[in-house]
């Protein structure tokens, strides 16, 4: 053994203990970082460490291979770390510079291939002493053309790539150099085998590439530390932008947009002192129309692209806006500086067209619509927070009366201040139980006996005693309270349902009316169940009332919920049916068990042949539709007898009986008690 200890096996020994060492600084940059491209580079320098170690203790002697399986174990091994080297090197430049994720198949099946390729080449006539320098050529020349041929690549790929800094132009030289180095040793090993230079050269060449694959471990280690660098500057950077901006859509946030306005308005303010021509702002807040229905239906992948391309089509309006943020969810602020007020009014138009232009992605087709409030500087305001507060006004009007655009006026501060006063007085109403249910009992024509009531709130205003629906629920809906309302009176209902049975032994369906958001609420169904358990009330005795345009949100996701109650066996009905922009038309694709004939209908249907005619032909398509029909607003006995004789189902009006508080109610349910 004493005899293979030459100064060469001593040199490839030290050379695989400093790459030990390497490969130890690799391992905790690795755990320290988790890169990537590190683990692929430090899984490269463990093979050519490896590799060394073989070199170092692998006999440098002609010994016939088949005489000692250890040199054949030993070449197959070398050959294997060797393309292993230099195949995760590559991976690892590539994943440094694209970082993009490698999938587990390219490594696998790379490894695959070296082992194919090396176990060939080691075994093809290694048992053949006659064939001795073709064993040499697949052992020595083939696997200096591939290196060759690989790092030339690798040099290229790094010439032209696009974001080069110092470390990959340095490893681009180094393997430019490599390269070359590989390709005329493979072309000299061929013609010039038996030249007495050759081993002369390779003599040279082997302390060339010990040299060489030293620097090439400080190339590594100055790439790493460079990157390390870079992310952290660009860590840095990126934080002062989001600092400024908003990271989903790229546009200002909140903060940076009003102090932009804030200086926008501080320089006209200047300017105009010696301007004849007064400039002035227009303040735009824009607001997506049921952008909650957008992600709930193409989810929210889809709703984050059209948020941020909706931020570039505004960033990018002809009218080259001073300022545009985005404030929150789906709420922007567009600022533009104009001398004439019909500007305003062509950039009014401009920005719906800019919401309403059809988005698209990956084949989907998405249109959405806008609620624009605006104000003027300095017509309106002269600081920031004011206008941003008063386009804020002019937008919550044109979102609660359903208008498209609506400018700043006077008066909408106490429209305002009214709506602050009434959403502390609705929930201190929610917390003390002052909502109360009155019920409008619905006859069935067929029986004449009751079929159901209808719950109808009532608020029992501690100062102005009992206030009708129709002067507290526009302020609910304004102050988006619908959930929390509808969760609340869907409560009370099923609470009264428990306690007639309790007492009276007697069940009643209890009809229920749902807005429009909570209908689309996917807790709805969920909270339904809750309370059924909860109170231990048979699914049939609660019916839920919708109205069409509450249907035609979401025509999908109405069905959907629909669907999913009647399955637990509570029945849905159409209410003020006729009054929507659906009509006759949805009423055959709708899995509703009931419509309601609005009381428009009913109250001239006596002597108004339109109304008698369009009420017929509503129970007659609804009967044949398999759906039961229930007329509103019955005041006389002629309407009563006329919707008999149509077959309407069953009626409800003041009629057959007013609205009725509970303790009145219950005598219906004591007459019934056995």
């Amino acid at each position: 053994m004493i005899d293979y200890i030459t100064p060469r096996t001593f040199l490839f020994a030290t050379q695989a203990v400093v790459f030990s060492v390497l490969l130890f600084v690799f391992v905790v940059y690795y755990r320290t970082f988790l890169r990537k491209y590190v683990m692929y580079w430090l899984v490269s320098i463990a093979m050519l460490s490896l590799s060394y170690f073989i070199k170092a203790f692998l006999p440098y002697t002609s010994v016939d291979l088949a005489s000692n399986n250890w040199h054949f174990i030993a070449e197959f091994i070398l050959q294997t770390c060797q393309y292993s080297f230099l195949f995760f090197l590559v991976l690892g430049v590539f994943n440094a510079k694209t970082h993009k994720a490698i999938p587990n198949k390219i490594p696998i099946a790379g490894m695959s291939l070296i082992i194919v390729v090396s176990l060939t080449t080691t075994l093809w006539f290694s048992f053949d002493p006659s064939q001795a320098f073709n064993h040499f050529y697949l052992t020595i020349s083939l696997p200096s053309f591939i290196f060759g041929c690989s790092f030339l690549a690798l040099a290229s790929y790094l010439l032209f790539d696009k974001t080069s800094y110092f470390s990959s132009k340095v490893l681009m030289y180094f393997a430019a150099v490599i390269g070359l180095r590989y390709l005329i040793h493979s072309f000299i090993s061929i013609v010039a085998l038996t030249e007495s230079w050759f081993r002369q050269l390779e003599l040279f060449l082997l302390y060339f590439d010990v040299a060489a694959h030293s620097i090439l471990g400080f190339i590594l280690l100055i790439w790493m530390q460079g990157a390390e660098r870079f992310a952290a500057i660009n860590a840095i950077n990126r934080a002062q932008y989001l600092g400024k901006h908003d990271s989903l859509t790229g546009a200002l946030n909140r903060e940076q947009v009003m102090a932009k306005l804030s200086d926008k308005i501080h320089e006209l303010s200047q300017a105009n002192k010696t301007n004849k021509n007064q400039l002035k702002l227009s303040v735009f807040l824009i607001d997506i129309k049921q952008f909650k229905f957008v992600n709930d239906t193409y989810g929210l992948k889809i709703g984050d692209y059209i948020l941020g391309e909706i931020a570039s089509r505004l960033n990018h309006s002809v009218f080259m806006p001073q300022a545009v943020g985005r404030l929150s969810g789906d709420s922007f602020m567009f600022v533009i500086e104009f001398e004439q007020a019909s500007h305003v009014d062509r950039a009014v138009s401009h920005i719906h067209e800019l919401i309403e232009r059809t988005f698209r992605y990956e084949q989907q087709e998405i249109s959405i619509q806008a609620s624009i409030g605006y104000c003027f500087y300095p017509d309106d305001a002269d600081k920031a927070e004011e206008l941003l507060q008063k386009a804020n006004l002019a937008l919550h009007h044109a979102e609660t009366n359903n208008i498209a655009t609506v400018a700043f006026k006077e008066g909408m501060q106490a429209q305002g201040r009214h709506l602050l006063i009434m959403e502390k007085q609705l929930r201190a109403a929610l917390e003390h139980d002052e909502f109360i249910l009155y019920y409008q009992p619905q006859l069935n024509l067929l029986t004449n006996k009751l079929e159901g009531v209808e719950a109808l709130v009532r608020w029992q205003h501690p100062e102005k005693g009992l206030l009708a629906p129709s002067e507290f629920l526009s302020e609910i809906e304004a102050l988006n309270m619908h959930n929390e309302f509808d969760n609340y009176i869907l409560d009370k209902a099923c609470q009264a349902s428990e306690r007639w049975f309790n007492l009276y032994q007697r069940r009643i369906a209890i009809a229920v009316n749902i807005t429009a958001i909570e209908f689309q609420n996917e807790q709805l169904v969920t909270n339904i169940q809750n309370l059924l358990h909860k109170y231990s009330i048979p699914s049939r005795y609660l019916e839920l009332e919708i109205t069409e345009n509450v249907v035609m949100t979401d025509i999908a996701r109405a069905m959907d919920s629909i669907v999913k109650l009647q399955s637990m066996g509570i029945k849905v009905s159409i209410d003020d049916f006729g009054t929507g922009y659906s009509s006759l038309a949805y009423l055959r694709e709708l899995p509703i068990d009931k419509i309601k004939i609005d009381r428009s209908f009913i109250h001239e249907v006596a002597i108004n042949d339109s109304d008698l005619t369009i009420v017929k032909s509503m129970i007659d398509l609804s009967h044949g539709l398999g759906k039961r029909v229930l007329a509103e607003g019955v005041e006389t006995v002629e309407q009563l007898n006329l919707l008999r004789h149509l077959g309407c189902d069953a009626v409800q009006g003041y009629f057959i009986s007013k609205p009725l508080p509970e303790d009145e109610l219950v005598l219906y349910l004591k007459r019934k008690k056995r």
